[in-house]
C-alpha cells in the first residue's frame, strides 16, 4: 500500500467519524432508551448496560462487539481503548476498573475527542483520559497498561503490523489484548478492497483470520484466538451496502451484484484475543 493510499484512507476515516460525532451530538435520542444503530453496530450491549452513560456516547458507537465484557476487566487495572470514538467503551471500562484503575481512550478525530470529553464530564468519571493520536503510534510509554481493547477499529488501519506492535509495546508483561473487530472468512478481491466506502465501513481493510493470527504472533502475542460472533449473510450485506453507499464508488465494469455476491458470507464480527508473555 502506497503512502497516497494510506493518506486517502486516513482522510476518509476521519471524515466519516467526524460526521458520526456531529450526528450523535445532534441526535434527538436521549435517556436510557438510546442504543447504537446501523447494520453492524446494533444490539451489541446487554440490556441496561449503557443506561448509566450519556446518550451521546451510546448513539456515537460504531463498534461491532463489546470488548469491555471480553476483557474481563478487574478493579485497579489500566485499560487503553484504541479508536475510542465517543467514549462508550472507555466509560464502561472506567466503571469496571473503579477509582483505583484508569481508562485511556485514543482517537485521531478531533470531533470524536471533543464528544468523548463532553461525555466524560457528563458521566462524572475522573479515572479517564482521552488522548489524540493514531493507533499506529500510541502516545503512552512502554508497559503501562494491563489491557488493550478496541471496537471495530483495527480493520480501519492501513498499517496493522504497526498497530499490533504498538499494542504489544504498551502492555505490561502478562497484559491482555481483547478486541472486537471485523474479520474476513475469505479474502476479498483487490477491486473490492479499493472501495473507500467499504474501507470506512470496516470491511475492505479487514484481515483474513489466518493473517490476523499471524500478525499477532509475529508481534509477540501468545494464546492468540479469534472467536466468530456473527457472520454477515446476504440480508445483512444489503443493509450494510446501502448504509455505506457502496454503489457510489463502484469502478467501471464492476456492478452491484458482483460486490454483493463476494461479500455475502465473507464478513464476520469476532472477538480477537492475545496475551503478552510474563
Amino acid at each position: 500500500m502506497t503512502t497516497n493510499d494510506s493518506e486517502r484512507i486516513y482522510a476518509a476515516v476521519r471524515h466519516r467519524y467526524a460526521s458520526a460525532a456531529r450526528a450523535a451530538t445532534n441526535s434527538t435520542c436521549c435517556g436510557p432508551g438510546c442504543t447504537p444503530t446501523g447494520a453492524v453496530s446494533s444490539a451489541l450491549y446487554e440490556k441496561g448496560e449503557t443506561d448509566v452513560l450519556p446518550s451521546d456516547a451510546v448513539t456515537a458507537s460504531l463498534g461491532c462487539g463489546n470488548p469491555t465484557m471480553l476483557a474481563d476487566l478487574q478493579p485497579g487495572e489500566v485499560v487503553l481503548d484504541l479508536g475510542s470514538g465517543g467514549g462508550i467503551d472507555v466509560l464502561l471500562s472506567a466503571r469496571r476498573v473503579g477509582p483505583s484503575g484508569m481508562a485511556y481512550g485514543l482517537d485521531m478525530t478531533p470531533e470524536m475527542l471533543e464528544l468523548a470529553r463532553k461525555n466524560q464530564a457528563e458521566a462524572g468519571l475522573v479515572n479517564v483520559e482521552f488522548l489524540q493520536g493514531t493507533i499506529e503510534d500510541i502516545p503512552l510509554p512502554d508497559e503501562t497498561v494491563n489491557v488493550v481493547i478496541s471496537n471495530c477499529v483495527v480493520n480501519l488501519s492501513p498499517d496493522k503490523d504497526a498497530v499490533v506492535r504498538e499494542a504489544f509495546r504498551v502492555l505490561k508483561p502478562g497484559g491482555r489484548l481483547a478486541i472486537a473487530d471485523i474479520v474476513l472468512r475469505r479474502a476479498l478481491s483487490e477491486t473490492t478492497r479499493t472501495l473507500i466506502g467499504l474501507w470506512t465501513g470496516c470491511v475492505a481493510g479487514a484481515l483474513v483470520v489466518e493473517d490476523y493470527q499471524a500478525k499477532l504472533r509475529a508481534a509477540g502475542f501468545e494464546d492468540v484466538s479469534i472467536e466468530p460472533t456473527r457472520v454477515f449473510e446476504d440480508d445483512d450485506i444489503v443493509g450494510l451496502a446501502a448504509e455505506l453507499s457502496v454503489d457510489a464508488d463502484l469502478p467501471r465494469g464492476i456492478n452491484h451484484e458482483q460486490v454483493m455476491a463476494e461479500l455475502g458470507g465473507s464478513i464476520m464480527s469476532a472477538f480477537v484475543r492475545g496475551r503478552k508473555p510474563e
